[in-house]
């Protein structure tokens, strides 16, 4: 590689998104229910890359690397569904810890704003990149803009 391709090279910051047909909580452990196999990763422009990785592959490597979610846990989003509710509610969560049997995925978790239910239906979690919890475009900075401009109107 020549040194003007490094130097135009960059690191491109994928959100994840893991979903799952349900969600239970019990003290602060958060378990996605029959959460899908793989988890889904985009980043925004200008690279706009889209894929996915087993969800498996994705809680083995959280602890990799010296910024890992290990070190710097990661901020997420909670959206869901309360049973026999059509509106999603949402939740900011710290996730910690991951641990994966193949059908459900659990988390410690930390809440930072809103409330997790002790049991949900389907619900799809929104986890911030490494190394940027709470960034201006992090899925949790959005919702707090959202929130502060309906708030303004």
């Amino acid at each position: 590689m020549s040194t003007d391709e490094a130097s135009t090279e960059r690191e491109i910051q994928e959100m994840f998104v893991q979903v799952a047909h349900g969600a239970t909580r019990a003290d602060n452990q958060l378990t996605l229910e029959a959460v899908a196999p793989s988890t889904l990763y985009f980043a925004d422009r200008p690279d706009r890359v889209v894929g996915h990785v087993s969800t498996r592959s994705f809680v083995d490597r959280w602890t990799e690397g010296g910024d890992s979610f290990a070190t710097d846990p990661p901020n997420a989003v909670l959206a869901y569904l309360e049973p026999g509710d059509d509106v999603p509610e949402d939740a900011v969560v710290v996730l910690r810890d991951p641990t994966y049997d193949g059908r459900s995925l659990r988390y410690s978790i930390e809440v930072l704003e809103g409330s997790v239910p002790a049991s949900a239906g389907p619900c799809s979690l929104f986890i911030d990149p490494i190394g940027r919890p709470l960034s201006p475009m992090s899925v949790a900075g959005v919702m707090r803009r959202q929130e502060r401009r309906a708030f303004r109107r």
